[in-house]
């Protein structure tokens, strides 16, 4: 009868009216970047999901960011790991590392980079343009706090810089006052043209690894794609699976043993209902632009409540992808105590999976998510 937001409620309706399943009280594990606050330049813009707006996530925080063509993210570093998918468009990339090996590349939608601590580089809007999520290994990392090389230079005197870099000191008459973050610059030629010779080389791991290039795991009910340490080596700190659950399909009931889990929803809507101790359960919705968490070890799942595929991330602070799938947990215990545990007969006993199935879908499962509690 009172006031309300109506398409508020739409979009949380297991917020609104929670499954008769969910009991208890979690912190909040949902949080868009269309509710952060926009930092808008002449040549791109950013958003940012930290400990300040998502205050459980203390592992990992994320920033959504765009470039136009030609525009540019200046040339700088940070005191954390950066790990970043391309979502639209493409870019180039460039850093240096400490052994002084240079690396410049070109990415496109669903390529990742990673940068280590202390690693300088840039990223660069080509032709169309080009949109990212940029991902960091500490929750409170904000990355309007990082350290860019116009900062550096507005802030140190002329003379030292004539010194350093051996030119006179008017050389430094038009440096910029203060950082510029992203700016707008030319298109960049051909990659090509832009390649500089390093007599020390090229690094030995490659920054970048095409994501979508990469074979899926194809399951009934979607596809998962899984990097980490083990076939991206320089992500030592970050792991991620790209989830593609389609209609009527769900992530399979799971845990992970390693690290709490970071989640950026791509496309599409879903439901995750995350398990805790004490009897604890709550469902969240979720939709494009959405960041969800869920703590170290917490039981949950995620289904596709729209009518096309839902496309998540899922990201821990790991050098290791791990989970813990509770059918195959089960199918891999005694039977007897397994039945004794829970009451259930044997046509639940056979039905047990000894291989993980990350995602699944069932005859009759389909329509559950859009009709049902």
């Amino acid at each position: 009868m009172g006031p309300r937001d109506i398409m508020r409620d739409l979009e949380n309706p297991d917020m609104l009216v929670p499954p008769v399943t969910d009991a208890g009280t979690l912190p909040n594990l949902k949080f868009s970047f269309s509710d952060t606050y926009m930092q808008l330049n002449h040549g791109g813009w950013s958003r940012e999901v930290t400990v300040r707006q998502l205050p459980i996530a203390t592992t990992l925080s994320g920033v959504n960011m765009a470039l136009t063509p030609g525009g540019v993210r200046e040339l700088h570093w940070h005191q954390s790991a950066e790990w970043a998918i391309v979502l639209v468009g493409s870019a180039r990339i460039t850093a240096v590392d400490q052994d002084g090996r240079n690396f410049i590349a070109d990415v496109g939608v669903g390529d990742l980079w990673y940068f280590p601590p202390g690693i300088p580089h840039s990223i660069q809007g080509l032709e169309s343009g080009c949109e990212f999520l940029l991902v960091f290994d500490d929750g409170s990392f904000s990355d309007l706090n990082t350290l860019s090389i116009s900062d550096w230079f507005a802030h140190t005197p002329k003379d030292v810089l004539s010194a350093n870099f051996g030119v006179p000191a008017s050389s430094f008459t038009h440096i910029p006052k203060q950082q510029r973050y992203i700016f707008q610059g030319n298109i960049p030629g051909p990659l090509e043209s832009q390649l500089v010779a390093d007599p020390y080389g090229t690094v030995p791991k490659s920054f970048t690894h095409r994501l979508l290039a990469q074979e899926p795991i194809v399951t009934p009910g979607g596809t998962v794609r899984i990097v980490d340490s083990t076939n991206f080596p320089i992500s030592t700190t970050i792991a991620a699976s790209l989830l593609e659950i389609k209609p009527g399909a769900m992530r399979e009931m799971h845990w992970h043993p390693n690290n709490d889990e970071w989640q950026y929803y791509i496309s599409g809507t879903g439901r995750m209902t995350v398990f805790a101790p004490n009897g604890t359960a709550r469902t969240f919705d979720y939709r494009a632009g959405d960041v969800g968490y869920v703590p170290f070890a917490y039981g949950h799942y995620i289904q596709n409540t729209g009518d096309r595929s839902l496309w998540v991330l899922e990201m821990f602070k790991s050098s290791r992808f791990e989970d813990v799938s509770l059918n195959q947990w089960m199918a891999l215990t005694p039977h007897q105590l397994i039945q004794e545990n829970l009451h259930v007969g044997s046509e639940f006993i056979h039905a047990l999976r000894k291989e993980k199935g990350y995602i699944v879908k069932y005859p009759g499962y389909s329509d559950y998510p859009r009709t049902g509690r």
